[in-house]
């Protein structure tokens, strides 16, 4: 008998240490709520409607908001109150996946934060059920975190990036490691753009098709990133009127921090801890703070990655001339032909070869231009003629671009923007249909 008492007690100890360990949220601070009501009164970005909930820290405020009828996205939006009309959306938890009329999102006594439709059909959550997860809180920087009872972090927002950096706010190789762009302002799925942090260098890209990068740092073949994070600080400690605003990158095998002199480094005339980076609809890398000095169009866009007025040129974003359109100083000039070339207008574009019998196509010819991918890719180096006939060979190939002078090759799976170049010796190759 005593031994199966010690036994029982023993058992008792031990579910009782088990739940402890597995710490539950206090009633009084778990939460649901419910998405109806009415909408907020001012037209804000994407022209949103939107409700907003009651986890808020200014200048920060979570919402349900949709751009079309009855698909709503949770999403965190920055921007002082009294500039309501302006705010920003700088997180979502449910990009490509919207939820409807009466959607909930909860934080139950189990941990776990949940954006489910009115159905009970989960949509959204961060699986931290029974983790020992004993508060929710939004912190002054942006970042939704869910703690544990020693205040250490078991989720956080800011590891789950869409198309926004906050100032503090990381991207890593071996976690989430990109920001991917949205597809039109209707449309809030996952667009074609992604700024992507890879272990030599960061990277933009078109789909798969490389159009930018830099390697900054990278001062031997060993060394590597481990993260990137956004950076504010003021330029000199006793002088708080100019900032910096950079990447600061973390390296593997090398001094943990680089100093605010890549190119990416750019001066703001506010504290600005309200600013944040965007991959945009177009694919351009941009740099936004907020004045606190100014009613109306308080958000300032102060750089552009690719841009007239930075090192890269806007002939190299794909989208700059629309589906196919020729480019020179950052102006789009000229629409590509089989006849030769024309205005450029914004409906420029290819005839699409919808045959892969290579009697049913031929290549007409455009010289001194390159496509966006030439500039940071090598190319594969072969004749012409094992050039085109790849192509051919090719049913999704569009187009070939080579240059003669060192016997280079690009497949082109989509033409977009071209740039005109001084170089006569690159030329494209573009299939059209012969009728």
């Amino acid at each position: 008998m005593a031994s199966f008492h010690s036994i029982s007690v023993i058992s008792l100890c031990f579910h009782f240490l088990f739940s402890i360990s597995q710490a539950l949220v206090p009633a009084s601070e778990t939460f649901t709520y419910v998405n109806q009501g009415e909408f907020g009164l001012y037209i804000v970005e994407y022209d949103a409607t939107y409700r907003t909930l009651e986890p808020f820290r200014n200048p920060f405020q979570l919402c349900f908001y949709n751009t079309t009828p009855n698909a709503y996205t949770l999403a965190l939006r920055m921007g002082l109150v009294r500039s309501e009309k302006i705010m920003r959306w700088v997180w979502e938890a449910n990009r490509g996946k919207p939820v409807r009329e009466n959607a909930t999102f909860s934080f139950g006594t189990d941990g776990n934060l949940v954006l489910a439709e009115a159905d009970g059909q989960v949509v959204w959550q961060t699986n931290t059920a029974n983790k020992g997860v004993v508060g929710f809180e939004l912190l002054p920087n942006g970042n939704m975190v869910l703690v544990d009872a020693k205040g250490s972090y078991i989720w956080q927002s800011f590891d789950y990036p869409t198309d926004t950096l906050l100032v503090g706010q990381s991207l890593m190789v071996n976690g989430v490691s990109k920001l991917v762009s949205r597809a039109s302002v209707e449309n809030n799925i996952d667009g074609p753009y992604s700024l992507v942090l890879e272990s030599r260098r960061i990277a933009l890209y078109y789909k798969t098709m490389l159009y930018w990068a830099e390697y900054p740092g990278i001062d031997s073949d060993t060394n590597t990133f481990t993260n990137l994070t956004l950076v504010s600080e003021p330029r000199y400690p006793d002088d708080l009127s100019i900032y910096y605003l950079f990447f600061r990158y973390h390296f593997r095998n090398s001094n943990p921090l680089f100093s605010p002199s890549n190119s990416n480094t750019v001066f703001t005339r506010h504290n600005n801890t309200l600013s944040y980076v965007r991959l945009g609809i177009d694919g351009n890398l941009r740099y936004f703070t907020y004045s606190p000095n100014v009613q109306n169009y308080a958000w300032d866009q102060f750089y552009a990655l690719l841009d007239r007025d930075s090192r890269v040129s806007e002939c190299q974003l794909p989208d700059r001339c629309g589906k196919f359109g020729l480019c020179e100083d950052n102006q789009c000039v000229a629409c590509p032909t089989p006849n030769g070339l024309s205005g450029w207008s914004k409906d420029c574009e290819a005839k699409k070869v919808t045959s892969c019998k290579a009697s049913d196509f031929y290549y007409y010819k455009l010289e001194g231009v390159d496509h966006f991918m030439i500039k940071y890719t090598k190319g594969d180096e072969t004749k012409q003629s094992q050039c085109e006939r790849k192509c051919t060979s090719d049913c999704k190939c569009v187009g070939y671009f080579y240059h003669t002078d060192r016997s280079r090759c690009w497949i082109a799976y989509d033409l977009k923007t071209l740039t005109r170049v001084g170089n006569s010796t690159n030329l494209a190759y573009i299939k059209t249909p012969n009728k």
